[in-house]
């Protein structure tokens, strides 16, 4: 168990230093929860980061995907070997991909060797500086981003190694709309949301406005400059994040939803063993020391040496991660608004060790 007073220093010091505006942490231990924050949600008015503001959770998102489509596996409606072909018949053809040879479990794992629309040059250019400005009321249907994709050839064939794209829980999210013939946010509120209370979470693709009380995000916009200025990104169009990154949730459901999830109570046994069973993310340009399962990957180079399993994601001024044990039962939640950042990251790593650095900790 972390000394409180160390976890507020950390804090403190990624807020004196410059690292971000504000910050949050929350940790669920042994069934009771605690919550520490610095800076400010708002450098205009001086607001303070508070408990149960909403904010925007980019790729985490992808956990509660994962979470969706293992809860059909487990019903019988999709089987995690059925290929793109089966359910999206023709969506491939003419492009450099066989859909036939791709799975619905190599999209989760992301194996499946699909381009990443996000970082086609074009489109990534569309929503660098003052470009996003004009694409972020835009709205996108998943067929147009996933095209963009199909433009370019495969990384690697599929299933043959882990390269992150966003494109994949598109497709697997696609796949949900078939199989189900429900909208993926209809099925993911059903099956997910609603059954764990989690209120603060949503899928708002085409709503621009944050539901609630919620930090500003200040974000440089993806332009590669340390002393570019911060601008406020806090309202846009998600249709660019959708099942991949376009949620919004709070530290508190996302504590609830990862400790549901990993724990197993969200699905069964077999379900349970498949999102565990993990690819190396070596030489794939991510996280280094982490492997992927489905929807959820496990760090392995705290300074403790504790393995913690979760998802994390980053959007336009707004950075999250929630990692802990593999039953669920400790867990550590983190917020910045501002961008992804090397800093921000070893934060919320100085953090973990501090939460699993002692014998007591689960691995």
């Amino acid at each position: 168990m972390a000394d409180n007073e160390a976890v507020r220093r950390v804090l403190d010091e990624a807020v004196s230093t410059g690292v971000t505006p504000g910050i949050v942490v929350e940790v669920l231990r042994d069934g009771a929860r605690w919550f520490a924050s610095a800076g400010k949600a708002d450098l205009a008015t001086g607001r303070e980061r508070r408990p149960g503001e909403l904010f925007r959770i980019g790729s985490a998102a992808k956990a509660f995907t994962a979470a969706t489509v293992l809860k059909l596996a487990g019903e019988g409606v999709l089987g995690l070997g059925d290929t793109v072909h089966k359910w999206l018949p023709g969506l491939l053809d003419g492009s450099p991909y066989d859909g036939r040879a791709i799975t619905l479990r190599q999209l989760l794992n992301q194996t499946s060797g699909l381009y990443n629309f996000s970082m086609d040059p074009g489109f990534f250019a569309s929503g660098q500086g003052e470009a996003w400005y004009e694409r972020r009321f835009t709205t996108f249907t998943p067929e147009e981003l996933v095209r963009i994709a199909l433009r370019h050839p495969p990384v690697n064939p599929p299933g043959q190694a882990f390269r992150y794209s966003n494109t994949q829980y598109y497709l697997a999210a696609m796949m949900v709309e078939r199989a189900t013939g429900e909208p993926y946010g209809e099925v993911l509120d059903r099956l997910v949301l609603r059954p764990l209370e989690l209120t603060g979470t949503s899928l708002p693709t085409t709503r621009t406005l944050i539901p609630g009380p919620h930090p500003v995000h200040y974000s440089r916009l993806y332009v590669d400059d340390p002393a570019a200025p911060l601008h406020d990104a806090s309202e846009s169009n998600t249709t660019t994040g959708w099942s991949a990154g376009g949620m919004i949730s709070s530290t508190g459901d996302l504590l609830t939803f990862f400790s549901a999830l990993l724990s197993g109570r969200l699905f069964g046994p077999a379900q349970l063993a498949e999102m565990y069973t993990t690819v190396p993310t070596d030489g794939s340009g991510w996280l280094p020391g982490t492997r992927y399962g489905l929807g959820v990957w496990v760090e392995q180079k705290l300074g403790s040496g504790v393995h913690v399993w979760g998802n994390g994601g980053a959007d336009y001024g707004t950075f999250t991660l929630v990692l802990g044990s593999r039953d669920g039962t400790h867990l550590v939640a983190c917020h910045v608004n501002t961008d992804w950042s090397p800093e921000a990251y070893a934060t919320f790593l100085a953090v973990l060790d501090l939460e699993f650095g002692w014998p007591a900790a689960t691995r």
